[in-house]
């Protein structure tokens, strides 16, 4: 069931199938997005990070917290999460806390548009509004570095050493965007938020494919259809964009051969579906 692909400088390892689960283990930052499925490798990841609270989204992370006892990591998971969830999750989880019989430990981190959140180096996440029913985020990892100053580029090397060690301001500090994952929202996300078609690698819902369901039911439950993609594909200048969250109406050759044929190849060379290899290995 779980499909492990490799984007850009990330190894993407979990499972996503619209309705049912999507939980994505990402070793490199030490984190998981959404806990649908308890991915075993994700057992002592440092964070999560929860878009929303429906339950393919967050329905197994008890199971999650119980294997991290199991694998004996005492540092509790760090949660982040959309503010305003987080009373009533950490309430599911001292009822079931109570079933397992063992503390369920957790540290929650409300968040809102624009908070950040440090990782490891020079890396940071920051949350982004997405568009679902309920309560709902997506998370952006990018990383600050220093750039010498244009007035400054054609300097000498030892010339350049001796003012950083002056103290002189040289520098300016950069953003470089990695990855960005946005799931359970409409397609306004993109409108709103067009710095995520600069990402190197976006993660990003396409429940529906074709006329097996209507863009008009699809934004019923605030989900992408393709048809609405592809009328914003020229927006996704993105070194690769991993599409996931497939309905459950469609196996996974059916979704690779509807791909194929309806993105155009300008966008097709750049799309990597998350999905498990063979039909025989999804939800039946």
């Amino acid at each position: 069931m779980l499909t492990e692909l490799t984007a850009g400088r990330f190894t993407l390892r979990g499972a996503s199938l619209g309705g049912m689960y999507t939980s994505l283990h990402v070793p490199e930052l030490d984190a998981c997005f959404d806990v649908g499925v308890a991915v075993r490798s994700a057992a002592a990841v440092e964070r999560l990070f929860l878009s929303h609270a429906h339950v393919d989204h967050v329905g197994a992370l008890a199971t999650l917290l119980g294997m991290r006892g199991l694998s004996g990591v005492k540092a509790p998971l760090k949660i982040h999460l959309p503010e305003g969830v987080e009373g009533t999750l950490a309430e599911s989880l001292r009822v079931l806390s109570g079933l397992h019989r063992w503390p369920l430990t957790f540290e929650a981190i409300p968040m809102r548009p624009g908070d950040e959140v440090r990782l490891r180096g020079k890396r940071f996440v920051r949350a982004f509004k997405t568009y679902h029913p309920v309560p709902s985020l997506g998370y952006a990892v990018f990383e600050r570095v220093s750039k010498l100053k244009p007035e400054h580029a054609d300097l000498p090397g030892a010339r350049i050493g001796e003012l950083r060690r002056s103290g002189a301001d040289i520098f300016d500090v950069v953003e470089r965007p990695l990855l960005a994952y946005a799931t359970d929202t409409l397609p306004e996300v993109l409108h709103h938020e067009p710095w995520l078609g600069d990402v190197s690698t976006l993660i990003l819902e396409c429940t529906f494919l074709d006329e097996r369901k209507t863009i008009h039911a699809a934004r019923a439950g605030c989900h992408i259809h393709l048809d609405e993609l592809l009328s914003h594909h020229a927006m996704l200048r993105n070194d690769r964009v991993v599409l996931m969250h497939f309905s459950q109406i469609y196996k996974p050759g059916e979704v690779r051969a509807i791909l194929d044929q309806r993105l155009p190849s300008t966008l097709r060379d750049r799309v990597i579906p998350f999905l498990p290899a063979t039909d025989d290995q999804w939800w039946n």
